[in-house]
């Protein structure tokens, strides 16, 4: 039989649940698609809720994060599997060569063991799968949608026309016209939505197997950097559609200097030798 505490992944001290609200506040018009939508003349209409509230759907928004993330990590020399294919994910990573499966082997990686698993069962996670999850460890951030504060009734409905191309004569298809439903431009419109950032995986001390309590505190230093590369959401981004700017509360922007430090040394982690093992004794 099958025990849920058998498989759910251990966490340090369990501190309170983490709430980072967000407000996107899009610049131009927006287009996001709702497939299968009636009720409008637009080819592709706009997504709503229930309420008719235009909506930034929280996959879409949890799509682009991660992807910066995964470069910005990349980018400070931390290694990072290759999603989305599950088989190229931690902890598998298929297709690494010994050399490059060793960069993970850091400390900082090394999740501890849930109940009724021994040493042998260890598993390295890369810092974004830690924060974004994978298929063998959920996600510790969770995303609400980007619902719009102003009432169905206060926007009106954009229609914008469009042609499709013919990629060889490169000239206009006949009778291929359409239309995509955006919201109004230049309207400044206000997106509410927030992320739930759960407590932190416990990693393991190599030299006495004790859970690291004060584990490196990454997660709000690559989220934010992660949304100020995040310019646009919805379709059409090349034709200027979408792009907004990030609205967070003071206060949740604070970030110990010690996280920028261990991240932006990435490539010189204290965790890991020259050799590519954990040192003796670290975190």
């Amino acid at each position: 039989m099958i025990r849920l505490a058998d498989i759910v992944q251990p966490t340090v001290s369990q501190p309170q649940t983490e709430r980072i609200a967000l407000t996107a506040i899009v610049n131009t018009a927006l287009c996001v698609g709702a497939g299968g939508s009636s009720g409008s003349l637009a080819d592709k209409p706009i997504l709503k809720n229930a309420e008719g509230r235009l909506v930034i759907p929280a996959s879409q928004l949890k799509g682009r994060l991660r992807h910066e993330c995964e470069k910005l990590v990349r980018a400070l020399g931390w290694p990072v599997c290759e999603s989305p294919s599950a088989q190229k994910m931690c902890p598998q990573r298929a297709g690494l060569s010994e050399t490059e499966e060793n960069e993970f082997h850091r400390a900082s990686y090394q999740l501890r063991p849930g109940p009724g698993q021994s040493h042998g069962d260890y598993q390295h996670h890369c810092l974004v799968c830690q924060l974004f999850g994978n298929p063998s460890l959920p996600a510790r951030l969770q995303f609400s949608d980007l619902v719009c504060t102003e009432p169905e009734e206060s926007i009106p409905e954009v229609l914008r026309p469009g042609v499709s191309i013919n990629r060889r004569r490169r000239t206009a298809e006949e009778q291929k016209l359409y239309f995509l439903e955006t919201s109004p431009a230049n309207a400044g419109l206000r997106f509410e939505g927030a992320l739930q950032l759960q407590p932190p995986w416990a990693t393991i001390n190599e030299a006495n197997e004790a859970p690291n309590e004060a584990a490196f505190p990454f997660e709000k230093a690559l989220i934010l950097t992660g949304l100020k590369h995040i310019y646009a959401l919805g379709g059409g981004k090349s034709a200027g559609l979408g792009w907004l700017t990030w609205e967070i509360r003071h206060d949740e922007t604070t970030v110990p200097e010690e996280a920028w430090a261990r991240l932006g040394n990435g490539a010189k982690s204290p965790d890991k030798t020259e050799s590519g093992n954990p040192k003796e004794g670290t975190l």
